[in-house]
């Protein structure tokens, strides 16, 4: 990797409701040279291991008010960055792509022998987490799917999609406080300093540049085939719990895609909507942690 980026600890000191410890790892296969940043709370041999995967382009700050929901009930909350994202490092090459993304989750849950699994995921943790179990089928029990999609290139993107990925293209030096009230009006101000704290400047924000571009908006991109054989997968040989949840706000996920994606998920229970939330939905996810207690408490 010729030139990485690594934001500075200073950058995250002080921020509101987000005081956990830092974990890193430096050598997950395929990925010398790159630390990768995740949040370990709870305890190590929990019966249940939560797995919370940010999207674009947030980071793990997302999880703050459902974490302590999980910890409270005994179980293990693991919350990485991705690569490009938080307190990973960022590499500023042309690297990111659907693969190597979705590699380096494989490479933790393996890293961390993570067990008993319940994926939580939104945006692109969901794009890239609901493909997972294909190559985890014995680890993963669980999933928390939050205004995201598996996308396969064979359906229209809608418009807002488009404005988001014009958007998007036309600020290379995208304000992270801004990309993420143009997705979504109904993030609070008093919470965007802390969005913004991973990417101070333009070289560090190689990773929300590139997501955009990632989605595969045609079937023969990157990920659409994967996408395609994870909906077979959910639909044919899934068993576990299911909760599907719909921020009601979001312009681009709305509330049926939301109900298509539970439509593919074997035994998924109708969807969760969240009036109060847009496509950030973890911002008041609190109700969504809740619910899923309630449904699969052990």
């Amino acid at each position: 990797m010729s030139d990485v980026y690594r934001t500075p600890d200073h950058r995250f000191e002080q921020l509101d409701d987000f005081s956990y410890s830092p974990n890193y790892l430096e050598d997950l296969p395929g990925y010398e040279g790159l630390r990768m940043h995740y949040l370990d709370e709870g305890p190590a041999h929990a019966a249940r291991t939560y797995v919370c995967l940010h999207g674009e382009p947030s980071w793990s700050y997302l999880y703050r008010k459902m974490i302590p929901i999980f910890v409270e009930a005994g179980s293990r909350v693991i919350a990485p960055d991705l690569f490009g994202f938080g307190r990973s490092d960022k590499p500023t090459d042309d690297v990111f792509s659907f693969d190597f993304h979705r590699s380096s989750l494989l490479r933790l849950v393996e890293r961390l022998d993570l067990r008993d699994i319940t994926i939580v995921c939104q945006d692109w943790g969901g794009m890239l987490g609901l493909t997972l179990p294909l190559d985890l089928t014995d680890r993963v029990t669980g999933v928390i799917a939050m205004n995201t999609m598996l996308v396969t290139g064979e359906m229209p993107m809608p418009p807002a999609f488009r404005a988001w990925e014009e958007w998007a293209a036309d600020h290379p030096d995208m304000d992270i406080g801004d990309a993420m009230q143009f997705i979504d009006h109904t993030i609070a101000p008093a919470v965007l300093d802390a969005y913004r704290a991973p990417f101070p400047d333009q070289r560090s924000k190689a990773g929300p540049r590139t997501f955009p571009t990632l989605v595969p908006t045609t079937p023969d991109m990157p990920g659409a085939d994967t996408a395609r054989r994870a909906i077979a997968w959910w639909q044919n040989e899934w068993t576990g719990d299911s909760l599907v949840a719909c921020g009601l706000h979001d312009r681009i996920l709305t509330l049926p895609a939301m109900q298509m994606v539970a439509g593919w998920i074997s035994g998924c229970p109708p969807v969760l909507e969240i009036p109060e939330a847009g496509h950030f939905c973890q911002e008041h996810g609190e109700a969504v942690a809740e619910k899923y207690l309630e449904l699969y408490r052990r």
